[in-house]
């Protein structure tokens, strides 16, 4: 467990309970958050709306590289007044910074009017950076692309109050004030929300009332943006009454009053490509019998859009809302919960029923989360996953895995070491167990016929100190089977000697211990007769067995010829090393008294080479024997 937890954080996956590691063998259900664990979390403007005009925003990134242009692909010469105040209102209303490479390291004052195009400088060519909100640096860069730079605006733009963005309201308002003029309430979040607390529309550098029929048409354009795999966002304002003047405003403002009558600017649609190796991974999963289900507050269009780019959404697959959820009890969303891929729209309380929900159909689940509030889903999961980037230390302390790169393909990575992770404690289990069974047959065999002691008690510590411990620690970090995550997970009530474990190690055992025993009697009888020699012999034959036998407890699936001997450098070293050792003691004169060995002759190699080479052999025989019929059944039933 110890060494598969090393590895597993060589692939950026954190355990901070060691149990989990054996449950993530067993995960059916991966619940995944979409922005930056599906997708690339790099948002970019692809299409602003304004009420009579569409625009589309080229360039990719946090730099400001880029155009506006029509929707006949002319790039503007100028900006027109309401293009203006849409981008206006996400480079206000936002928390976030993006800089170029420079400024972040000498962090020297004004830069930003320096690095001004016109200056000798454009600041539009250097790489830029990001701190803060992928969203909110995508708003940043399409006003930069407009000449439009929050730095700037900081210079004349007081702020005089904020009402942070929250999962509950699905919207973040800051409100402006420049000097002699009334403050400006400035808001920007869910389309359908923003739009619900719209009174008026900006047409033409003119206010007027938001019609019904204005409404239908911006819904209508959202849900085609969405469909589109974009993320839409709603911007607005409201300009307060002459009399706000006469008091002024204070940081703390009520929801009521400002976020109240507001006029409805435009849409920004952005895109958050998805991770191509996210693409690979649900794949994996898919192979591995792993179900993925994509949980996300984006709208319901944008997270379809993208699950079909992700192959996450077959044809009868569904997605659901929160709202839906709401109006669901806990045993209808049971009966439908299989064959939902997608979440849209959710608070963090729905992921608790949506854990709920899949245990009580007997999944084992995992679910990410990286707010506060995603503290309780990720508590409930079997397996807790935390984001290392972004997760907040409540969701860390909560998880019982944290992913340093917040990957989706973490997760598999993951998932892969728990079962390879589980099958080396099988194997090692049986490696072990089967050389000492073989060893206690030989010597209870060789007591009821009736014949010498075939082994010494210094021989067998010698045995399980070196030729058994070597190669077992080796077994350890096998590399595991090829095929591991093209079967389906195992049941977590499985015990460790499952799927005939037992009668490997039995019958491994039997028959190290008869040939063993037959070398013993070979030579005693019908060999040179010297007890001495017949001992020297089954001690070697018992030896060579073990080392032999470790290179079939490699898989359980597979014979030793098909995976190779070479998987396991380590295993091919320390098989070597115990070989060394034990001829040492065969042929070295100062140790031959020590464990009463003699030298062996080649007549003597070759009896002990075929009887140890025999009983993995016939093992595997025995193995391919069985798979075939098992194979046969399973096709008769079918």
């Amino acid at each position: 467990l110890a060494v598969g937890v090393q590895r597993m954080s060589r692939r950026n996956a954190i355990v901070r309970h060691l149990p989990a590691v054996e449950t993530l063998g067993c995960a059916t259900v991966i619940c995944s958050d979409k922005t930056g664990t599906l997708t690339q979390n790099i948002m970019t403007v692809r299409e602003v709306r304004v009420a009579n005009a569409a625009y589309q925003v080229t360039g990719v990134g946090y730099s400001p590289k880029g155009d506006i242009l029509t929707t006949e692909g002319r790039r503007l010469s100028t900006i027109d007044e309401d293009l203006e105040y849409a981008l206006l209102a996400g480079v206000i209303c936002n928390n976030a910074r993006i800089y170029p490479p420079v400024e972040r390291r000498g962090g020297i004052k004004g830069l930003w009017r320096k690095l001004k195009p016109g200056n000798g400088n454009d600041r539009k060519d250097a790489e830029w950076s990001l701190v803060g909100d992928p969203t909110e640096g995508a708003l940043l860069v399409a006003g930069a692309k407009a000449d439009i730079y929050r730095e700037d605006l900081e210079l004349t733009h007081r702020v005089i109050g904020e009402l942070p963005f929250d999962s509950r309201r699905k919207r973040m308002t800051v409100v402006t004030q420049v000097p002699g003029q009334i403050p400006i309430a400035w808001t920007k979040g869910a389309p359908d929300v923003v739009l619900d607390l719209c009174t008026h529309i900006l047409k033409n550098g003119r206010v007027v009332p938001l019609s019904f029929g204005d409404r239908q048409k911006i819904r209508h354009q959202y849900e085609a943006m969405s469909s589109s795999a974009l993320r839409v966002l709603a911007v607005a304002r409201r300009q307060y009454p002459s009399a706000a003047l006469e008091r002024p405003l204070h940081r703390r403002i009520a929801e009521r009053e400002v976020e109240r009558e507001l006029t409805f600017l435009g849409l920004v649609g952005m895109i958050d490509p998805p991770r191509p190796e996210a693409v690979r991974a649900i794949a994996s999963a898919n192979r591995a019998g792993i179900r993925t289900i994509m949980v996300t507050g984006d709208h319901v269009n944008t997270a379809v859009a993208i699950s079909r780019e992700l192959g996450l959404l077959p044809g009868e697959g569904l997605a659901l809302t929160g709202a839906a959820l709401d109006k669901m009890d806990d045993r209808e969303l049971q009966n439908a919960i299989g064959r939902v891929n997608v979440f849209a729209r959710v608070q963090p309380e729905h992921k608790v029923r949506i854990v709920r929900a899949l245990k009580a159909q007997g999944e084992i689940v995992g679910m990410t989360g990286d707010g506060v509030n995603d503290g309780p889903a990720v508590k409930e999961a079997d397996i807790g996953i935390a984001m290392g980037r972004t997760g907040t230390d409540v969701t860390k302390e909560a998880s019982d895995m944290v992913l340093a790169d917040d990957n989706f393909a973490t997760i598999v990575a993951a998932v892969e070491e728990g079962r390879v992770i589980y099958d080396n404690i099988r194997k090692f289990i049986r490696y072990l167990l089967g050389c000492n069974v073989g060893e206690v047959l030989t010597m209870l065999l060789a007591t009821i016929a009736g014949l010498p002691l075939p082994l010494l008690p210094i021989q067998i510590l010698w045995m399980n100190l070196v030729t058994d411990g070597l190669p077992a620690i080796a077994l350890s970090i096998d590399p595991g089977d090829a095929d591991i995550m093209n079967r389906n997970p195992r049941s977590p009530q499985e015990g460790i000697f499952a799927r005939g474990l037992h009668l490997r190690i039995a019958s491994q055992g039997f028959l190290i211990g008869i040939c063993t025993l037959v070398v013993f009697a070979l030579e005693l009888f019908l060999g040179s007769g010297s007890l001495e020699s017949a001992r020297t012999m089954a001690f070697t034959a018992l030896v060579m067995s073990q080392l032999l036998f470790v290179f079939q407890c490699r898989s359980e699936e597979h014979r030793v010829w098909e995976i190779g001997i070479f998987g396991n450098l380590w295993l091919v070293g320390a098989v070597l090393i115990s070989m060394a050792m034990h001829l040492g003691v065969l042929y070295i004169p100062m140790l031959q008294p020590v464990f009463k060995t003699v030298p062996l002759v080649f007549g003597q190699w070759a009896l002990v080479l075929f009887f140890s080479g025999w009983s993995t052999i016939f093992a595997d025989i025995v193995l391919s024997i069985y798979q075939h019929a098992r194979r046969r059944l399973a096709w008769m039933r079918v």
